[in-house]
């Protein structure tokens, strides 16, 4: 400020000073010199001005005004300010940017709702789970798209932040997906509608209510049998041989419990415990020895007046071979797959247990039963814990219907793969092959 009336100062002095020098008459010709570099100052000082407003005008920040003089410094000031504004703005667009791709990235559904719950924005997981559109669905009515009763009545309650389950659009009676919906307000009337796909989580409920009836009920059976024939016991008097009958069917029915809840705990322990380390290596002879010895057992024990017919095959390659994962797992699941085919196929039937090495490398342990085959309806079942094909027959053989479920647990934590074929009236065969890296020759 005090340099510009300097100027100013300095500027009509020299008009004085000129003008004086001009004309007849000095006093006159310094005034008229004063006023005529007042005048050009004032109108040099507009120009000045109407270049710095044109530029605020046209706001291009960007490109500095030439000649402004003095007014510099408010331009310099001007363009700091806006390209601190722009820093600012680019580093909130990022925000929002990473922000929107993270709800993007998100396994729930996030719908934006106006306060007429029109649709605003949606994620894509969201567009998926209710089978809308996020570019043509905009700005719709999210009743008029999502007609499912339930749904509808849910808005028009307004039941904020209680939860309603509905079927995801396009659902089949054989392949329901269930989606759940939760509304919460924010901001001026706005709406937030949260997705969710619990289609897993209702089957696992599912599952674990089925797990807890199979449980109960294989237990209750054995207990209500162990219970009568100790009240026999107690309020009756009978016969010694008559005891040693009862306290027989107490003991079978004291070890069916006692091997069931063992599966129990292997199951357990096989969905709950890390996978095996490959470091570990067993020889395969040592595990077929006694899972031939067990198989030989369970047969004697089972039918002792017309034995089975049981071969044993394990090829002159896989003698020399070690295996590398869970000794215990592996013989757990070959000795369940041995003693299946002897439970269900009758006395006097063949059994053959074989343990090869194919072409491809992959070890293969293979038992094939005479026994009644299984129906071609019942075979993606059977690795379902508690599933049976014929309940009476496995409760009179012993079967928990645990077994083929830890074979398949294990085939997988192991990389191995179990294979089932059969065919009614002759018989079944199982095959679990285990893949080649995980053998080493001795």
């Amino acid at each position: 400020m005090f340099g510009q009336v300097f100027k100013l100062i300095l500027l009509l002095f020299l008009g004085s000073l000129i003008g004086s020098q001009i004309g007849d008459n000095p006093q006159r010709g310094a005034f008229g010199g004063v006023l005529f570099f007042a005048i050009g100052w004032a109108i040099f000082e507009q120009y000045k001005r109407n270049r710095l407003l044109k530029w605020l005008q046209n706001e291009d920040f960007q490109n500095r005004p030439s000649r402004v003089g003095d007014l510099g410094a408010v331009v310099d000031k001007v363009v700091r300010l806006n390209r601190r504004q722009l820093q600012e703005n680019q580093q909130s667009s990022q925000r929002l940017d990473d922000f929107l791709s993270a709800i993007q990235a998100s396994p729930n559904g996030v719908l934006l709702l106006d306060d007429q719950l029109r649709i605003e924005w949606c994620n894509q997981t969201a567009a998926n789970h209710l089978g809308i559109s996020m570019g043509k669905d905009v700005l719709q009515l999210i009743g008029n798209l999502v007609r499912d009763p339930l749904f509808s009545q849910y808005l028009r309650e307004e039941r904020v932040g209680e939860e309603v389950v509905i079927l995801a659009p396009g659902s089949r009676p054989e392949s329901t997906k269930k989606i759940s919906l939760q509304l919460f307000r924010y901001g001026d009337g706005r709406r937030l509608l949260l997705s969710r796909d619990i289609t897993q989580i209702e089957q696992a409920e599912v599952m674990r209510r089925d797990f807890v009836a199979n449980v109960s009920h294989e237990i209750r059976t054995p207990l209500t049998v162990l219970a009568g024939f100790i009240e026999t016991l107690l309020t009756l008097n009978v016969t010694e041989e008559e005891r040693r009958g009862y306290l027989e069917l107490m003991s079978q029915q004291s070890m069916r419990m006692q091997t069931l809840v063992n599966d129990l705990l292997t199951l357990s322990k096989l969905e709950g415990s890390p996978v095996p380390s490959k470091s570990e290596w067993t020889s395969l002879m040592v595990l077929w020895t006694q899972c031939e010895q067990e198989a030989k057992s369970l047969s004697n024990l089972l039918y002792p007046h017309n034995p089975q017919s049981i071969t044993c095959e394990i090829g002159d390659s896989v003698k020399e071979l070690d295996f590398s994962g869970s000794r215990n797992e592996l013989l757990s699941a070959m000795t369940n797959l041995v003693s299946n085919a002897v439970r269900y196929t009758p006395e006097a039937g063949a059994i053959a247990v074989k343990l090869n090495l194919l072409d491809s490398g992959v070890l293969e342990f293979k038992v094939e039963d005479s026994g009644p085959g299984i129906a071609p309806e019942h075979i993606p079942r059977l690795t379902e814990r508690f599933y049976r094909v014929d309940r009476s027959r496995s409760r009179e053989s012993g079967g928990t219907g645990l077994g083929l479920a830890i074979v398949k647990h294990v085939a997988q934590r192991h990389d191995a793969q179990l294979s089932i074929t059969s065919q009614l009236g002759k018989g079944s065969c199982f095959a679990l092959r285990i893949p080649a890296e995980r053998l080493r020759k001795v």
